[in-house]
């Protein structure tokens, strides 16, 4: 089946921002049905959010965070995540996000797929990874960065999700991802660290 009838091509571009690491432009395009139409988009180098899971005496627990978003100038619950550096592999980026945020290590992961949280205006792709086996070390947060980390039982988060205390579109997905892996449902592939 061809998408050919949906597929709109681009005419001229515009950059309107080139910033540290996001840039914005203005693209015009042509539609399928031959108008010309302006699509405005900012171009994100990808990012990784990690699902880790810490067993405890009393069962699973996750490890999550509670960090202040400026654009929406609200504390959020989230799953550690954080931006690809330029050529970074996904899944070392993912170790060191871990690490660097939460000060935990996993000895097992597994990559649970992709999302494209903002499609209407971005770039952005994020890598789902999960993670367990964990242990404890140090944080080693960035110079502007300040975050609590705290655990939580996965009913509780997605009690969360339910009533609108957690609305970060990848924790959301990484709620729905965790949910139907621990069903049974989306069985993972787990590969070791040396």
């Amino acid at each position: 089946m061809s998408d050919d009838h949906l597929i709109e091509h681009k005419v001229s571009q515009q950059e309107l921002l080139h910033g540290h690491f996001l840039n914005a432009f203005r693209d015009t395009v042509r539609l399928p049905n031959q108008a010309l139409a302006t699509r405005e988009y900012v171009v994100h180098p990808g990012a990784v959010m990690v699902i880790p899971m810490l067993d405890t005496p009393e069962g699973m627990r996750l490890v999550l965070e509670r960090q202040y978003r400026y654009p929406v100038g609200l504390v959020m619950i989230e799953f550690p995540a954080g931006k690809l550096d330029a050529g970074e592999d996904p899944w070392l980026c993912a170790q060191r996000e871990l690490l660097e945020e939460t000060g935990y290590s996993a000895r097992q992961w597994a990559r649970a797929g992709v999302l494209h949280p903002v499609i209407a205006y971005s770039t952005e792709v994020i890598e789902i990874w999960f993670a367990k086996d964990l242990s404890l070390g140090e944080r080693q947060l960035d110079a502007e960065e300040f975050l609590d980390v705290f655990t939580a039982t996965p009913a509780q988060l997605m009690a969360w999700c339910r009533d609108g205390q957690v609305t970060d579109a990848k924790t959301l997905t990484g709620a729905l991802w965790l949910q139907n892996t621990l069903s049974g449902h989306w069985p993972l592939t787990w590969q070791s660290l040396p």
